[in-house]
């Protein structure tokens, strides 16, 4: 007896398909450079302390490095370790040349200055792409390691829109980590972008012009299913963690920025939350270790 689809299953953007697809691309460029090149490119990450969320998104980075044939290093510090011992460290991986990328584990504790952290890392090695340098080769349309998460939101849009040029794309939120960034990317693609946020005066209404819609605010279903154009596509970058009676006392169910059930409806593509936008952060976290290992050698890199 075949299954019956699930309602609008042809509209929801399967992260977790692509990543798995671009994890098995970066594998074989990691095949590549070390047959040709002679050199397996290196990740380092360093957590500090011991919150829950950062040490299992840590321990997934590891494996899935070294699943894609990298070397995977890792720098667990104590909560109270201070700002001038992380530096050192940092300074360590700078100089050691089989580390090609440095990822500095956010959030980190109050004693420690964490722009100061990652103002420290080599912009070459940066492959969270959050060094100023590389922000402001994104803005000015230079060579750059690109932020992992709005990298992988633009690589499911094409891949599901294909050419972005003349689209007008809205982005809900302004952080430096995706709402800057991604409205970068856009404007790189050729689209028409709008940066919207809490300030913004009729935010639905900016909402409902948009041809593409990221929302990236961080609060649980903020975005209506009366936000959106017919036809849009939708990507949900937020990742909350509300209450879910239904499931229990105490029990938690994650949900994105936008009203998912709401927006199938209306939207003609959108991201799941979860098994959207998440899983393409660690992907692209690794496409970018091997983009800096090939850059630092001077190697052309791999088709990914």
């Amino acid at each position: 007896m075949s299954r019956t689809a699930e309602p609008g299953a042809d509209k929801r953007i399967d992260g977790r398909a692509f990543a798995a697809g671009l994890r098995e691309r970066v594998a074989r460029a990691v095949s590549t450079v070390s047959e040709t090149h002679g050199f397996t490119p290196g990740l380092a990450v360093v957590l500090v302390g011991e919150d829950p969320a950062s040490q299992v998104y840590v321990r997934n980075k590891g494996k899935q490095t070294v699943e894609t044939g990298m070397r995977s290093v890792e720098h667990r510090l104590d909560a109270s370790t201070d700002q001038d011992t992380l530096l050192k460290l940092i300074a360590d991986l700078n100089a050691d040349d089989a580390v090609d990328g440095i990822l500095v584990q956010l959030p980190l504790p109050e004693q420690i200055d964490a722009q100061a952290v990652l103002d420290a890392i080599e912009p070459a090695k940066d492959v969270d792409g959050f060094h100023v340098i590389n922000a402001g080769r994104l803005a000015t349309g230079g060579a750059a390691l690109v932020p992992c998460t709005p990298l992988g939101c633009l690589l499911l849009l094409q891949d599901r829109l294909g050419d972005l040029s003349g689209k007008h794309a809205v982005v809900v939120g302004r952080s430096n980590i995706v709402g800057k960034p991604m409205a970068q990317l856009l404007l790189g693609a050729n689209a028409t972008v709008t940066i919207a946020h809490s300030r913004t005066a009729d935010l639905p209404a900016m909402c409902r012009q948009a041809d593409i819609l990221v929302a990236a605010v961080g609060r649980p279903e903020m975005v209506r299913g009366d936000w959106i154009k017919t036809g849009a596509t939708v990507i949900d970058v937020g990742i909350n963690r509300v209450p879910a009676p239904e499931k229990g006392d105490g029990k938690t169910r994650l949900v994105g920025d936008v009203a998912f059930d709401e927006a199938l409806a209306v939207a003609g593509a959108i991201t799941p939350v979860p098994g959207g936008v998440g899983p393409m952060t660690i992907a692209c976290l690794l496409r970018n270790t091997v983009e800096a290992a090939c850059r630092r050698r001077g190697v052309t890199l791999p088709e990914m």
